[in-house]
């Protein structure tokens, strides 16, 4: 249900937590002795909504609330002294919260319900309910508390959340049909011109794309996504046992708009390092490290690192960078990063930075 609907039906927080609590003398039971007077003024202080039910009369009405009840549900204490709980119920009330309710007062043990409640005005509320038996010196039933707490703004929070999620997952499943859609007519293409090795590489470059983005969609609702989470989702095909590529990062988190970059960008080291790198023989491992970091400019940066050991000797830097490189160098420059590449006689090393306004 979406937050629009919630208020189209009424549902509205108190403010529990922040309102002033005046004692109200009305409120006064007439409890006896020290430990009597104790209670009164607890009650009277306390931003928590309560009441004390009589299970020994008829219908269990309840014979005491304090000024914090009053203010919850918006009726005065002359109208709710005498009434069962069951008034603050309305026709959304969930049924099976109230059967539990039941069921605890009949067997007198303690139970906590997260229900929904309506106020003197008609406006609805989700009330967290503690009930419990209390007894006297003699273990007999003598009352049943009952606490209640506005949750309303943690209710309508989970159920954006979850509105979110569901959405995230409806957009996840649709990019994966975009991505094989587009896969499809690569494929189609570079068949009717002959050219199905060229398609290959443009499929692999798409893939990979898809892949960065395919477990961060549940993240993005939050506005960042966990960059570790990405990275690993684009370098698991090229580590099948998973001991050849080692992960050394954090919980870093970035803006979704530059996981696309990164993921080429690792993409073609990946690639480069399984055809000439640490990844083409039997024994090269690939480091990938992750952090947040100032770059050369002073500006908060996503950094990360790709160091490669144990491949073939690199006599020097290529001739070339290659079409996959360059990609990645365009696509990087347009969220202001770079792609720093160190060609050492021990194996690629290189350096991706992108510039972030969140961590």
């Amino acid at each position: 249900m979406s937050k629009g609907d919630e208020e189209r039906r009424g549902l509205r927080s108190s403010d529990q937590a922040h309102r002033p609590i005046y004692p109200n003398q009305s409120t006064r039971m007439g409890f006896e002795g020290a430990s009597g007077l104790l209670f009164e003024q607890a009650m009277a202080q306390t931003r928590m909504a309560v009441c004390l039910t009589d299970p020994h009369q008829p219908d269990d009405p309840i014979i005491f609330c304090n000024e914090a009840f009053e203010q919850l549900t918006g009726y005065r204490r002359e109208q709710i002294i005498g009434r069962n709980c069951r008034f603050l119920q309305g026709p959304d009330t969930d049924q099976r919260q109230v059967a539990r309710i039941r069921e605890a007062i009949q067997s007198e043990e303690v139970v906590v319900v997260e229900i929904l409640n309506y106020r003197k005005d008609g406006s609805s509320f989700w009330n967290t309910l503690h009930l419990g038996p209390i007894y006297d010196a003699n273990g007999r039933l003598t009352y049943f508390f009952g606490s209640q707490w506005d949750v309303t703004d943690i209710h309508q929070s989970r159920a954006e959340e979850s509105h979110a999620k569901a959405l995230a997952r409806e957009i996840s499943h649709r990019m994966k049909n975009v991505f094989a859609v587009i896969g499809g007519i690569v494929n189609i293409t570079g068949r009717s011109m002959d050219a199905r090795d060229v398609a290959r590489k443009i499929n692999d470059r798409v893939q990979a794309l898809g892949r960065s983005y395919e477990p961060t969609l549940d993240d993005a609702v939050l506005g960042t996504i966990q960059v570790g989470q990405a990275i690993r989702s684009v370098l698991e095909p090229y580590d099948p046992e998973g001991d050849r590529i080692i992960f050394t990062g954090n919980g870093a988190r970035t803006e979704p708009n530059a996981i696309s970059a990164i993921g080429l960008a690792l993409h073609e080291l990946a690639t480069n390092a399984t055809k000439y790198g640490a990844l083409s023989n039997d024994s090269g491992t690939v480091e990938v490290a992750w952090a947040h970091q100032k770059d050369k400019l002073d500006r908060n940066s996503l950094q990360i690192q790709w160091i490669e050991s144990g491949g073939p000797a690199i006599a020097g830097e290529p001739a070339s960078a290659g079409t996959g490189f360059d990609i990645a160098d365009t696509l990087l420059a347009h969220s202001r990063g770079t792609l720093e590449r160190d060609w050492h006689p021990d194996g690629l090393r290189a350096l991706i930075t992108v510039p972030i306004s969140n961590k």
